[in-house]
């Protein structure tokens, strides 16, 4: 896989349509208008290619969700996943070792027996199994203290940078535009519509913008009076070395397992494990230094759920940002008081498996045709103080 085409020349006076945001949602967006003939699309990184949420080892893809437009969402990216490597020519390391959710109370159990019925009437692989067979797909778990479980094995994960890394590319072969280094420092609305892209390096005339740029979304969207509600917020992940096992046994391959009680979650990496959990005490803020202060919380959790994990240790690991909302589900859409403002953030983790179909649906958006979802759900205006009928978004398979 060659490297994409990018540049620090000088920017274009004019583009159709500027993407703010060079990570895998803003690369997606941007292939998907490009491919649909929409001439002159600029992306516009302030850092270089994939380097924000989207810089990390692997990303999870699944259709294993709770709310229908997720399931979707996720269940049209996997398809796009599974024919990356013959559309685009790129190992994307694409490995199906399906999820595996441990329900740990009665109530765990009644939730995700109504999402995985949910998620088969959608098509997705997902279904209950007794402990039995958790015990067979993950050794590694104490079924002794679950009263459940679901396992999807459509799903997996691969590796964001070489998705990035190929829509920029086939970005560029279509004649669209890459620029890394880039800050955007206002928008012009002063028309009454988007007019411009104002940045540290000039202003690109334009008549419509995407912000795509994840944990930085909400400045982008003060600078048009368009409020979008994310914040950044820490996560980190740490990998065990090989000899890290028991025994000394390489470790068995596993789902991508995760305790809904605790939000622990590993699966295999290089020859170790890959460790995470979600910290619910991490404050919100741009900080990306990878530290341990998450380890006694994974430990004590994987001392119940997954003894042979806890204490484990570590070899290195990778700090980065969520993306979070108030519900932590994605807003997608257009703006309703604000001509050519579209959006595309707030994935809060779900952002690399559900960037292929966003991209799609965000280039039906601007051309004016009906998307093969409604997003209505996922509209900015749920978080409004009369939303207007929207409503939140209440997702169970989150972590």
């Amino acid at each position: 896989m060659t490297s994409p085409a990018t540049s620090r020349a000088p920017l274009p006076a004019h583009a159709e349509v500027v993407v703010v945001g060079g990570g895998v949602m803003g690369t997606s967006i941007a292939f998907h208008l490009a491919e649909a003939g929409v001439r002159d699309v600029v992306v516009l990184e302030q850092g270089t290619l994939g380097s924000g949420s989207s810089a990390k080892p692997l990303g999870g893809v699944r259709a294993t969700f709770s709310d229908p437009g997720n399931v979707l969402l996720g269940k049209r990216s996997l398809e796009t996943y599974e024919g990356f490597a013959e559309r685009f020519s790129t190992d994307i390391g694409l490995r199906q070792v399906g999820y595996l959710f441990l329900c740990r109370s009665d109530a765990e159990v009644a939730a995700v027996e109504a999402s995985t019925d949910m998620q088969q009437s959608l098509g997705a692989s997902g279904r209950m199994i007794d402990l039995e067979e958790v015990a067979r797909l993950n050794p590694l778990v104490d079924t002794s203290v679950l009263t459940g479980a679901s396992f999807s094995p459509r799903d997996g994960y691969a590796e964001p940078a070489r998705v990035v890394a190929a829509y920029a590319t086939a970005l560029t072969s279509l004649g669209g535009r890459v620029h890394e280094g880039v800050t955007v420092t206002g928008i012009d609305t002063s028309g009454g519509a988007v007019e411009a892209v104002e940045t540290d390096r000039g202003t690109i005339r334009t008549g419509a913008v995407v912000v795509a740029a994840g944990a930085w979304s909400a400045q982008l969207g003060a600078m048009a009076g368009v409020p979008l509600p994310v914040v950044p917020v820490r996560r980190q992940i740490g990998f065990t070395p090989d000899s890290a096992n028991p025994g000394g046994r390489p470790y068995p391959t596993v789902p991508f397992t995760l305790d809904l009680s605790t939000t622990l979650y590993f699966h295999n990496y290089a020859g170790g494990m890959l460790l995470g959990i979600s910290n619910a005490d991490e404050p919100e803020g741009f900080g990306r230094m990878f530290d341990d202060a998450w380890v006694p919380a994974f430990d004590e959790a994987a001392g119940v759920v997954a003894p042979a994990l806890a204490g484990r240790p570590l070899e290195g690991g990778w700090a980065g940002l969520y993306e979070n909302t108030p519900d932590h589900n994605a807003i997608i859409g257009a703006s309703r008081h604000l001509d050519g403002f579209f959006y595309a953030t707030g994935f809060s983790g779900h952002g690399f498996l559900q960037a292929p179909a966003v991209g799609e649906v965000v280039r039906d958006l601007y051309r004016g045709v009906e998307p093969f979802l409604d997003v209505t759900p996922f509209d900015v205006a749920r978080f409004d103080p009369d939303p207007e009928g929207h409503a939140l978004l209440a997702e169970v398979h989150i972590i």
